[in-house]
């Protein structure tokens, strides 16, 4: 049988897409593009946006018009709050909500007739990653949110939290690494709530990591900026460990993460990132924030402006204010429209890429470790390739048509910025 994944959304997303590819090839199935005819194709949804329902609905149609003889299973958070909209859609044969991720494969080969489909080798190939243009695993280790958001419909779609056991983590990373992968992104919904219904605690994952596996770069993914487990940062002086931290504030105004029902003061989020940056060499700290949240005045806007630039981040996620029914923030006064938000989004923007061309500008002439990811040919017909450092910044290189250095890692120095990717 032949399956094709298709995914939107955050790289928890991701993170399950690959533990569903690596079950379907451990069962005797084959991975494939949707060039290749899927007899299967499996779309994981996101409901974090209203833009990002639109794709959902937008990706699940489309994948039913390019492959209509294809089987299609559909799940995520999209359809999990969206049900019955979600199986009125033509081509959906099969729904799978959040709660029976886990059981996902399993369910297919149940529930969807694979008689007609033909047999295939049940001999395992490559890493499925590999197969789909990946160089990195996402490994989902836990699920779920304690705490509620006022904007955030993703805890209500992925329900309570639930940790995976440190051993069973410990031998699928040593399992990825042995099939040729080289770094990991450790995800979660709420990350730094990694054991809290386990009697565990992030600290104790990522030393476990350090210590029983060999992957050789072990990223984390998005950590809220409270929950971490004291002396969290002194693991970084492994330097397996990569120095980035996501950390989403979301607003740089303390009466807005208030209405957001936030549970991190701006004074606390600039003790943990002056602690972070002390302690962790080379760190690049990088953040989310919403623009145009409800009731957001000039004052608190000019905040946020100056808080960004105070903090100096490397890079920003930015997000205009999207209203999700069902959310408290739905119900707010003061709905900020849309011509202010995209002046406010703009003008965040900018202030973004001059931080972070600071930022990058700062490397020229350092050496560093580079993961190698892939290649392409440019509009002058000769190639590049690119890859990231361990701080999470891009860098590209002239290589050969056909020199092999995608998924290696190599030391080099940094010589110069093109537009806003370091190159060498």
């Amino acid at each position: 049988m032949r399956v094709h994944f298709k995914t939107l959304g955050c790289r928890l997303n991701e993170a399950e897409t690959e533990s569903w590819a690596n079950d379907f090839q451990r069962q005797g199935h084959q991975v494939v593009d949707d060039k290749q005819t899927p007899d299967v194709l499996v779309i994981n949804t996101c409901v974090v946006t209203a833009g990002a329902v639109r794709k959902s609905r937008q990706l699940i149609r489309k994948a039913h018009s390019h492959n209509p003889k294809a089987k299609l299973v559909v799940s995520g958070c999209y359809a999990t709050l969206n049900k019955a909209e979600t199986e009125g859609i033509e081509g959906v044969d099969l729904l799978i909500n959040n709660q029976q991720k886990d059981k996902l494969v399993e369910l297919t080969l149940q529930n969807i007739d694979t008689s007609i489909m033909p047999a295939l080798s049940t001999q395992s190939g490559e890493n499925t990653l590999f197969s789909r243009g990946r160089q990195r695993a996402f490994i989902k280790v836990q699920d779920g949110c304690r705490y509620r958001c006022s904007f955030c419909i993703v805890t209500k779609a992925r329900g309570d939290e639930k940790s995976r056991k440190i051993k069973e983590i410990v031998n699928e990373v040593n399992a990825i690494h042995a099939s040729g992968i080289s770094e990991i992104i450790i995800s979660g919904v709420h990350l730094g709530g990694y054991g809290s219904d386990i009697d565990s605690n992030l600290h104790q994952l990522v030393s476990a990591l350090l210590e029983h596996t060999d992957m050789p770069r072990i990223r984390m993914g998005s950590l809220e900026p409270w929950d971490l487990p004291e002396n969290f940062f002194q693991l970084f002086t492994n330097k397996r460990l990569m120095p980035h931290m996501h950390l989403p504030i979301q607003s740089g105004s303390n009466t807005v993460l208030r209405r957001m029902a936030r549970r991190c003061k701006t004074e606390e989020f600039r003790s943990l990132v002056q602690q972070a940056r002390a302690e962790i060499t080379g760190l690049n700290v990088t953040s989310d924030i919403i623009v145009g949240f409800p009731g957001e005045t000039k004052d608190e806007w000019q905040q946020t402006l100056d808080f960004v630039e105070e903090m100096n981040f490397g890079d920003l996620h930015i997000f205009s204010y999207s209203k999700r029914e069902g959310t408290k923030a739905a119900t707010l006064p003061g709905q900020v429209d849309e011509t202010t938000k995209k002046s406010r989004s703009k003008t965040l923007h900018a202030l973004a890429s001059e931080l972070k061309l600071h930022t990058l500008k700062a490397l020229i002439g350092s050496e560093q470790s580079i993961l190698w990811e892939g290649k392409k040919k440019n509009a002058q017909d000769s190639y590049e390739a690119f890859g990231y450092t361990p701080n999470y910044h891009r860098v590209k290189t002239p290589i050969k048509k056909d020199a092999l250095l995608s998924n290696t890692i190599t030391h080099s120095k940094i010589k110069s910025l093109d537009g806003s990717m370091l190159a060498i």
